[in-house]
């Protein structure tokens, strides 16, 4: 399952702190969180299914400093990369991200990848 890989390649980076979709209120920083914002849909005509699926997921990073998510980002990219539980490559650049309203305020980096996995 997407999720139990995707929680497999990041955990280390941040000690566990990764969450679909939302972290928990007051999660220590550093921390990522994941959600599928969608992919391609295969079929045959034969009716059989595919072996493997596509999802569209974004990556958020969040950190105490700019320089501190810019450098998760970069290592959770790697780590998506190197997985062998299924085949990941970025679908488009790096976004910054700040959220002023946090105590303390909170940097994010956002990235969305294409990542395939069997079925």
């Amino acid at each position: 399952m997407l999720e139990e890989a995707l929680f497999a390649a990041l955990s280390p980076l941040v000690a566990g702190r990764v969450f679909p979709d939302v972290a928990p209120l007051d999660t220590p920083r550093p921390y990522i969180t994941y959600q599928q914002i969608g992919g391609d849909a295969h079929s045959y005509i034969g009716k059989e299914l595919p072996d493997h699926e596509h999802a569209l997921v974004q990556l958020n990073v969040w950190a105490d400093t700019r320089l501190q998510a810019a450098a998760l980002r970069k290592l959770a990219e790697a780590s998506l990369i190197a997985a062998t539980a299924f085949e990941a490559r970025p679908a488009a650049g790096p976004i910054s991200q700040h959220e002023p309203d946090l105590t303390p305020p909170g940097y994010g980096t956002q990235q969305d990848f294409d990542i395939w996995t069997p079925r």
